[in-house]
């Protein structure tokens, strides 16, 4: 009981955050046809529920092929773009004509044994998306397969504004009614960037964008994404889906790369600090800056648990406000994970590192070196020769960073002045090097 309150608590501000946002989400045809489907139903509904406005893009690439098999027609790809012939797009149409009836049916449901009971929902589709054929490329002739031309802004959102779910499948019409297969990620690419959606979510089979090892990459600019593309299949659903998230990024405010077949991951991602698969921002998710008057609020509950402890001296919320400008903080998604603070002493060239402190989920990042080097640049800025800092707990830490033990004596006078024996606290000092 008590994790579920604190996982609550936690949620809560993400809960109040996406409440009345945009949400593009895209499906490949595999993840409807996963067993986990029905939990990201739910999940969808849950989140409809919260107030999210939600565009779903559904693809049918295994469906088309299944289907493309029982009539033994060929599959033929160029640039890992399929070829739709005349017999390919009537597989297409009805591949994806079923999918939409399973997804609208799924959605429907009674939802008496989900965590959404009682909960209705309307789905609607129509011919949003305006499409053109691609055309002949490099000699090979794509027929019925066709590039995004125009998405019909202004119905999707009147959609929304009427508390819909928007489903578009993988499909486009032209002005001449004629019907053209288009990839699921490019619409859903398109779309968002057309709504400037809050958020471009693009389910996989993997955790997210993974590294040379198989660890999972939690978050990356756009600028990155040219470096990881080299090493990626150029037709695999992780290629296509980290182009499209750094396609969108200029456009749309987050997009996310999550998992279909862990139960949950929708959920996790949106409603944890950390989520669970892989964020592309243009924004920097975790960030080092100079804390400021509204920050006071997060330094108290950063460190409060350490002053109970008596790692830290107490620090009152006045005494907080007068000294903000001294602190450094380390922020992640809004929150403050990290502190530390420069106390300087002019007259006697040196300064003083205080309230160290980084939250116990964090602790192993490098946080604190990170700080450490933080304060060491403020105070180099402020030709200050050396540093010092008063500690019970750490003294080795500090000691692996080049602090060696001082004396009392060789505090600044006032410093040495205030030290409180009760603590005994050890004293350690680093030399900063010759200054520029």
């Amino acid at each position: 009981m008590h994790e579920y309150v604190n996982w609550l608590r936690n949620a809560s501000p993400y809960i109040n955050m996406h409440r009345g946002r945009t949400f593009v989400i895209a499906l490949p045809g595999a993840a409807l046809a996963h067993q986990n489907f029905r939990n990201i139903v739910h999940d969808l509904v849950l989140l409809h529920s919260l107030g999210v406005r939600l565009v779903l893009v559904h693809g049918a690439r295994p469906q088309i092929e299944q289907r493309l098999a029982q009539k033994n027609i060929a599959s033929s790809f160029h640039n890992a773009l399929r070829i739709t012939d005349s017999q390919t797009l009537q597989c297409v149409q009805e591949a994806v004509g079923q999918l939409r009836i399973a997804i609208e049916a799924r959605f429907s449901m009674d939802m008496m044994s989900s965590p959404m009971q009682g909960a209705h929902v309307q789905v609607v589709g129509g011919n949003f998306v305006t499409a053109k054929p691609i055309g002949v490329v490099e000699g090979v002739d794509y027929q019925y397969t066709g590039e995004i031309r125009r998405v019909n802004r202004k119905a999707i959102i009147e959609q929304l504004d009427q508390h819909n779910i928007v489903l578009l499948p993988s499909l486009g019409y032209s002005p001449t009614a004629e019907v053209f297969n288009l990839s699921s990620v490019d619409i859903a690419t398109e779309v968002a960037v057309c709504l400037k959606a809050d958020k471009l979510i693009l389910f996989g089979e993997d955790k997210g964008l993974l590294d040379e090892q198989g660890q999972l990459i939690r978050e990356l600019c756009p600028q990155q994404a040219p470096t990881h593309l080299q090493r990626l299949n150029e037709g695999s659903d992780a290629a296509r889906q980290l182009k499209a998230a750094a396609q969108a990024s200029a456009h749309v405010a987050r997009c996310h790369m999550i998992s279909y077949a862990d139960n949950g991951a929708l959920l996790t991602e949106l409603f944890t600090r950390d989520g669970g698969g892989t964020l592309i921002d243009e924004q920097l998710f975790e960030q080092v800056r100079e804390a400021n008057i509204n920050d006071v609020g997060g330094l108290i509950e950063l460190i409060r648990p350490l002053e109970e402890q008596g790692i830290l001296v107490r620090r009152s919320r006045d005494m907080l406000e007068r000294e903000i400008e001294r602190f450094s903080i380390v922020e992640r998604d809004g929150c403050i994970i990290a502190c530390a603070a420069l106390y300087p002493f002019i007259e006697e060239n040196t300064g003083e590192l205080a309230c160290l402190a980084v939250n116990p989920e964090y602790r192993h990042g490098g946080r604190g070196d990170i700080l450490l080097e933080r304060i060491e640049q403020r105070a180099r800025a402020l030709r200050l020769h050396h540093l010092f800092v008063l500690t019970t707990r750490t003294a080795h830490w500090f000691q692996e960073r080049g602090f060696e033990p001082c004396e009392i004596e060789q505090l600044p006078k006032k410093k040495a002045q205030l030290y409180n024996f009760q603590r005994n606290s050890k004293v350690f000092r680093k030399s900063l090097g010759a200054l520029s």
